[in-house]
């Protein structure tokens, strides 16, 4: 017997809603292979930040669904989330930096009202010095943050702007509506 192309209508509608936000315009968004071993229906997109013609973050989310649950979730949806930005040598170094960084996880979700339980991740900062022939700066650093929620909203829209929200302030961009100065090169007093 062949499986059912029918998509049960608790996933259907999570996709719906994941889908009906839209990203803030440097944001690249586009749809990835869902992973197909976690659950039995999944779903999953991935985010780019350019900014001058360098990508400086990429992340993905994916979301699962399990009709039977799985208990380690507490719920029969899941949403998981890896995001890579590119940081200022000098930050990586921080040691506030993963707080500062779960909290841009935590703070999304609680400033776009998407209630969420059984949450858990790590963020991680990494600090690659090149040598020999190897192309590019002598240094570089990377910020990783890798997350799963159960959500406790039918609709996931509010979840899928807390995600682009996560992504922008990984990416350095500056909140909706706010410009960025940029310093002349010489400036005086």
């Amino acid at each position: 017997m062949a499986p059912s192309s029918v998509l049960p209508e608790t996933f259907a509608r999570a996709v719906s809603t994941l889908r009906s936000v839209a990203a803030r315009p440097e944001i690249v968004i586009e749809d990835l292979a869902a992973p197909t071993r976690l659950a039995p229906y999944a779903h999953a997109f991935a985010g780019t930040v350019s900014r001058a013609g360098d990508e400086v973050a990429t992340g993905r989310l994916v979301l699962l669904h399990d009709p039977a649950g799985q208990d380690a979730w507490d719920g029969t949806l899941r949403l998981v989330t890896y995001l890579t930005a590119e940081l200022e040598p000098e930050l990586a170094g921080d040691p506030l930096l993963p707080a500062v960084g779960w909290s841009w996880l935590t703070d999304a979700l609680t400033t776009h009202g998407a209630g969420y339980t059984a949450i858990g991740g790590t963020v991680t900062q990494t600090t690659s010095t090149r040598f020999g022939d190897l192309a590019g700066p002598p240094t570089s650093a990377d910020l990783e943050i890798r997350a799963s929620w159960t959500p406790l909203d039918r609709d996931l829209g509010g979840h899928c702007s807390a995600w682009f929200t996560l992504l922008a302030s990984t990416a350095g961009l500056p909140p909706p509506g706010v410009t960025a100065l940029a310093w002349p090169a010489a400036h005086g007093t």
